[in-house]
């Protein structure tokens, strides 16, 4: 049986990406290397859009995270973060680890939080240093109206601004310059169609200023400043994931080829006939503001998530994702984020179909799969 991934991470990797990868080793001090991550770096500028530096980190994105906060604040420093669900509540952890002074500010899950609520925030705190934000909750499904917030904020304060764009860079618009962001994060096993292992920082002068002009904090493997040195030679300061490195130039060449724009309008279609077809089946939406990358929704009543997932899996060789915390049990998560197209939305929703009425659940056969075709034939 054919096994289909529909995690929001890991997400599937296209065939050419993982053959890149599969070449012989080579060393990553030599030119060769070295030509492949200076394309790598301008590539990742056109998917920030950004002139400005994205470095790569060998990490997870909460490693990324990390190495911003770190890098930026030091004991004491207030920062704003937004905890929304489950990686906004991260924010907020490294802040309390690093800074012992965090500013939390609790959203409901599946809600996204206002420029006017942020706004608020900063004039309670007017000496708060950074604002932490999450342009797409993955634990919820939930995007934030990013370009607002850092219109907002950047009017309001002098804070720096962090954006976890972990599952929104690839999915949804995002412009770090033309917006004012300071920092942006994603990981290599989301939209950018890879395995895991590596971060993406894009960093902006005015937090390059801040990092470069620290003395005397306690830092090394995630240190910013020594990635950003390295960065102006394209080079790395440790030894990076050199086959992680050679299959990411090769996605950012299948994501350049495609258009960045078109990326973005693929992701929202996807999503969009994603959550047709689930309603189709008579299953209610999570979020108030769904993100392009994931949708979660409310398993039917009298259905048990265990036996939801290993029937979806065992029968149909579908993975989905569990809902998390309170919400363990109560909702799964559907990803669409990455290499995805038309086609793989109809295998899920056909998926969730032949599981739901193996479990007894009531709707129309090929509800849900005429819904999905619908919203892609109608537009």
């Amino acid at each position: 049986m054919k096994k289909r991934l529909f995690t929001p991470g890991p997400t599937p990797v296209p065939e050419n990406v993982m053959l890149s990868m599969a070449a012989p080793i080579i060393h990553h001090r030599n030119p060769e290397f070295v030509e492949i991550l200076a394309q790598v770096h301008e590539d990742l500028q056109y998917l920030f859009r950004t002139t400005q530096p994205v470095v790569v980190m060998t990490c997870s994105g909460t490693g990324g995270m990390e190495s911003a906060i770190s890098s930026l604040f030091g004991p004491g420093d207030k920062v704003v973060t937004v905890n929304a669900g489950k990686f906004g509540e991260r924010w907020g952890t490294l802040v309390r680890t690093f800074t012992g002074n965090c500013v939390e500010t609790m959203v409901p899950w599946g809600e996204a939080i206002s420029p006017e609520r942020i706004v608020e925030v900063l004039r309670e705190h007017p000496d708060a240093r950074g604002v932490c934000l999450t342009h797409s909750e993955t634990s919820t499904g939930t995007s934030a109206d990013i370009q607002s917030l850092c219109a907002a904020i950047r009017e309001a304060s002098d804070a720096l601004i962090l954006v976890d764009g972990i599952t929104a860079i690839g999915a949804h618009e995002f412009r770090f310059d033309e917006w004012g962001a300071d920092i942006c994060i994603t990981g290599s096993q989301k939209g950018l169609m890879m395995p895991p292992g590596l971060a993406l920082i894009a960093v902006s002068e005015r937090a390059k200023d801040i990092i470069e002009g620290r003395k005397g904090h306690p830092q090394f493997y995630l240190s910013l400043k020594k990635a950003l040195k390295s960065h102006a030679a394209n080079d790395t300061p440790f030894t990076p994931a050199v086959t992680l490195i050679i299959g990411l130039a090769e996605a950012l060449r299948m994501l350049r080829e495609e258009g960045i724009e078109n990326v973005w309008a693929r992701h929202a279609r996807l999503a969009a006939a994603c959550r047709k077809g689930c309603e189709a089946l008579g299953m209610k939406l999570f979020s108030s503001s769904p993100s392009f990358a994931v949708t979660p929704v409310w398993l039917p009543e009298g259905v048990d998530w265990k036996q939801f997932n290993k029937t979806l899996k065992a029968d149909n060789g579908i993975t989905v994702a569990a809902g998390q915390d309170d919400f363990a049990g109560r909702i799964f998560r559907i990803s669409h984020l990455g290499y995805y197209d038309e086609l793989d939305m109809l295998a899920v929703i056909g998926g969730l179909e032949f599981t739901l009425k193996s479990m007894g659940v009531p709707f129309e056969i090929g509800a849900g799969v005429t819904a999905v075709q619908k919203a892609f034939l109608e537009g």
